[in-house]
């Protein structure tokens, strides 16, 4: 019986120590990746777009510099998804402070994802099931992504890897597919209502706003054109 014991804790050590390797072996890959991604002549891409080539399911991506995106896209984006983006350092803690508070008060809570954030879960990580294990992890990438990378690198991957419908990945592509002109040529309107579709892209086609989203595009519109130091960091 005390054999049996021991061997039972021995094997248990081993599987603890297995499960260990693998964690850290897991934790390595994004932050060697991040390092890999840091040259401009690099295009990563996301693993939703992984998931498209193994089930063959196939997209359209054209990865352009963002000198060679209208910078009133950016802006926009800026605006609409994360007005901070200049100055946190990857995660930005007075939202999160606010979901929290959310959270322990029992209210719904809103969305507090950064740009960075959103690079790094599109880069590294899933999208469901287990959305809460997934931001515990999102969250110290998130900060070793913005640690290790420009804000200008950021903002490059990704708007070259966020989903803008249902296999087009990029900014330039969206723009051919939805507006059939260049992301260097998007105009305010463009721009705003591409960067309003981004929180659904599946369900908010930007070419064939409704009432609501017409009307977040205009607001994005008028944050865009006096976003001044917010986006400052991209110049």
């Amino acid at each position: 019986m005390a054999r049996r014991r021991r061997l039972n804790r021995a094997g248990l050590k081993r599987i603890v120590r297995r499960c260990l390797v693998v964690a850290l072996v897991l934790a390595a890959i994004p932050a060697v990746l991040t390092f890999l991604y840091l040259p401009s002549f690099v295009h990563p891409v996301s693993t939703l777009m992984l998931k498209d080539l193994v089930t063959f399911s196939g997209y359209d991506r054209r990865w352009v510099s963002i000198d060679d995106v209208a910078p009133v896209l950016a802006h926009s984006v800026i605006m609409s998804e994360d007005g901070q983006f200049c100055f946190h350092r990857g995660v930005d803690l007075g939202e999160l402070r606010g979901v929290v508070d959310d959270a322990l008060a029992g209210e719904v809570t809103r969305g507090a994802s950064t740009i960075t954030m959103q690079t790094v879960k599109n880069l590294f990580l899933w999208s469901r099931p287990l959305g809460s294990v997934r931001k515990v992890v999102e969250l110290p990438l998130a900060v070793y992504f913005d640690a290790v990378m420009s804000k200008r690198r950021i903002m490059e991957i990704y708007l070259n890897i966020a989903e803008w419908g249902p296999g087009i990945y990029g900014i330039e592509a969206a723009a051919q597919h939805h507006f059939g002109v260049s992301a260097k040529q998007l105009s305010r309107r463009q721009a705003a209502l591409l960067a309003v579709s981004l929180p659904n892209p599946i369900a908010r086609n930007p070419a064939k706003p409704g009432p609501g989203l017409r009307r977040l595009a205009s607001l994005i519109e008028r944050r865009a054109s006096r976003s001044g130091a917010y986006v400052g960091c991209l110049d």
